[in-house]
């Protein structure tokens, strides 16, 4: 049986704590933390065999995307059974017109927007929330800017647990915010960012109980990385050149790369991808320091309309930092222009997603203009969230006046006639 525990990533420190830790930093330094494992050694055609062979079986576990790959999360007691919603399983689809629009690339999309609440949340949250049942936790909580809150919603709903999400006031999609209150999530707005509504949670946490579940608690980190693992599946084994990720509070490229990894130390992967992180220009501290080596200097008051990597203190940064440099990665920053361009793009190729997922294929054609990505390169994008996470997005770039693809008819035959002609035109 592979042991874990949890491990502080400043190396400076490097304490071991216990996997019943509540706090989800190192209490020596204050560093974020790591779930670490001494994994059994199994050959590695025996792994692939038996997470293809459990695809065939009825029980809830296999079902699963995330507990699918046990092997990689062996951190439950034997007593506590997974919190799950069927989590996983999603597309890998091909986008050869967003490619050749992105620079002659061979491009697909993971789009892990076909997860249960709709975003990639649900594979890191059916893990932090069964992980909160194993330390009794009473209550759970966030800060988010929508996916996170809903899927913490649905998961909490699902273990018997009461959930509270702090939201930035009229920061948040009205989707996102009503699927969160249909699970029954207790609602704090905060007049403010989302910056202020986690500093707000974190000041309060310990001493109300609440159990926070933002991608600083490492078990959110575990469930996320398996994304990669049913990538690569998926691909044969064979990692693509690049695996694109929008970068918001950099949790999931945190939780790639700590997958990739753990998958070449069991001999699963002979090489890696580079990663690459795309910011939106309005919220990016991370790309604007990344070439300096030095923390972070974080963005007061971000500004884009991809709300979900509306984020100006991103809190995983040293861990974002640390898989990218084994990965030889990229970061690049792209407009709120350039992200609805890409939109479209994917939407050529009937793939939707919501406007943060986009800005990794705006975030491709200028690395390639930029020489940074070969042509031909096979990449890989991460869509976060499904299409209609933020429809109000979708009105305001599509609608109105100007837009020729929509027409209003009377209920009569000529009018119909004379629409089709107008729509079909050219």
């Amino acid at each position: 049986m592979s042991r874990a525990y949890l491990s502080c990533i400043d190396p400076a420190c490097g304490q071991s704590h216990p996997l019943a830790l509540k706090m989800p930093k190192c209490g020596a330094c204050g560093s974020l933390l790591d779930v670490a494992y001494e994994f059994d050694r199994v050959a590695p055609a025996d792994l692939r065999r038996l997470w293809r062979d459990r695809l065939s079986t009825s029980h809830a576990a296999d079902r699963s995307g995330v507990w699918r790959f046990r092997e990689l999360l062996s951190f439950l007691p034997s007593t506590i059974s997974p919190v799950t919603l069927g989590e996983g399983a999603t597309p890998l689809v091909e986008a050869p017109r967003a490619g050749r629009w992105a620079g002659e690339v061979r491009l697909s999309a993971k789009h892990l927007g076909a997860n249960p609440t709709g975003s990639f949340k649900d594979l890191g949250m059916t893990a932090c929330i069964s992980a909160a049942l194993s330390v009794r936790a009473q209550v759970v909580a966030c800060a988010s800017t929508g996916n996170t809150s809903s899927s913490m919603a649905a998961y909490a709903a699902r273990a018997g647990l009461p959930a509270v999400m702090f939201v930035p006031h009229q920061g948040i999609s009205a989707a996102k915010l009503v699927q969160a209150a249909e699970f029954g999530a207790r609602v704090i707005e905060v007049r403010g960012t989302f910056d202020d509504a986690f500093c707000l949670l974190e000041a309060v946490a310990a001493e109300r109980s609440l159990h926070v579940v933002n991608s600083i608690n490492p078990f959110r980190i575990e469930g996320q990385k398996t994304a990669v693992v049913e990538l690569l599946e998926q691909r044969g084994w064979r990692a693509p050149d690049f695996l694109v990720l929008p970068g918001g509070n950099l949790g999931n490229v945190s939780a790639m790369g700590k997958g990739l990894r753990e998958l070449a130390a069991l001999g699963l992967l002979d090489r890696p991808p580079r990663l690459a992180v795309i910011q939106a220009a309005g919220a990016a501290p991370f790309y604007r320091g990344w070439d300096s080596g030095r923390a972070i200097e974080p963005v007061a008051h971000p500004e884009t309309e991809a709300s979900a990597i509306r984020i100006g203190r991103p809190a995983n940064w040293p861990k974002a930092r640390r898989e990218l440099e084994w990965t030889r990665g990229l970061v690049e920053s792209v407009t709120d222009g350039e992200i609805a361009e890409a939109k479209a793009a994917l939407a050529a190729d009937g793939i939707g997603c919501e406007p943060a997922s986009a800005a990794t294929v705006a975030g491709v054609r200028k690395l390639r203009q930029r020489g940074r990505i070969p042509p031909a390169s096979e990449v890989v994008i991460i869509l976060t969230g499904h299409q209609l996470k933020d429809p109000d997005y979708i009105l305001r770039h599509q609608a109105g006046p100007e837009d020729k693809s929509h027409v209003i008819i009377d209920a009569d035959p000529d009018a119909a006639r004379r629409a089709l002609d107008t729509l079909l035109a050219g």
